[in-house]
């Protein structure tokens, strides 16, 4: 009778013992911490119940529209953003690029059941980094939220060409740099500043948007940072040299 060796041992029991290692590897890791933003209580408290099951991963945080969003995710600084595209009066795509802006080290992960191809290869080309659908089998959600923190992208296949094909086109234009600032813009980001370029104050540009005064004021702090302009009446200048606004007309 003498000692197993490994190379005595079993296939099947030095399987289980790699498992065992790889295990208690992973268990003693720092969990990754995961932001939820959707507007919706019972969805934010559904998901951080599936997602807190699993031992290495851990909620840090639960927001349900941007602006609550932006400041946790800057207090926060989550390994993970679980998003949702439909935001209430809000749209995931226009606020995209300013969670990723404010906490650049965070990756994002859509959860939507908004299954337009085009508002997924928007999402990708604004800076997140997979797109699950809340179609999908749950279990699929953690498996995309570890692969996403890993590194890698969770799209489907079929996206995958269409949206490199659309980067490297957008690449090799030759663009000026008033265009290129234009084209950073959102829709949203567009509609205040042609209000801006009517007079309104921020209030009653919330109103007409039917957004939050506090939304109006984040919303201008982005347009100022992506036209390179100070004040209201810089960005009312670029607005009608560059056609984001109508001019007014001249009094008879």
């Amino acid at each position: 009778m003498h000692a197993l060796s490994p190379k005595d041992e079993p296939a099947g029991k030095l399987d289980t013992q790699l498992n065992n290692k790889l295990e208690i590897t992973r268990t003693m890791q720092p969990p990754i911490r995961i932001m939820i933003v959707d507007d919706h209580a019972v969805i934010r408290t559904g998901l951080r119940m599936l997602i807190e099951q699993d031992q290495t991963m851990t909620v840090v945080a639960m927001a349900g529209n941007p602006s609550e969003a932006l400041a946790l995710a800057e207090q926060e600084k989550p390994d993970i953003i679980v998003l949702d595209l439909m935001l209430g009066e809000e749209d995931g795509l226009d606020f995209l690029p300013e969670v990723c802006k404010v906490s650049a080290n965070s990756k994002v992960l859509i959860l939507t059941g908004v299954q337009t191809p085009e508002s997924h290869r928007t999402a990708i080309r604004r800076g997140a980094m997979g797109i699950v659908l809340k179609q999908q089998a749950a279990d699929l959600l953690l498996k995309a939220i570890r692969k996403v923190h890993e590194g890698e992208v969770w799209i489907d296949r079929s996206m995958i060409g269409s949206v490199l094909s659309e980067v490297r086109s957008e690449r090799r234009e030759e663009e000026k740099p008033e265009a290129t600032k234009i084209k950073a813009l959102t829709a949203r980001e567009r509609e205040v500043i042609a209000l801006v370029s009517e007079g309104l104050k921020n209030k009653i540009i919330g109103e007409r948007l039917f957004i939050s005064e506090t939304t109006v004021t984040h919303h201008l702090s982005s347009i100022y940072s992506k036209l390179g302009v100070s004040d209201r009446l810089e960005l009312v200048v670029f607005a009608f040299a560059n056609n984001l606004a109508k001019k007014p007309k001249a009094a008879p």
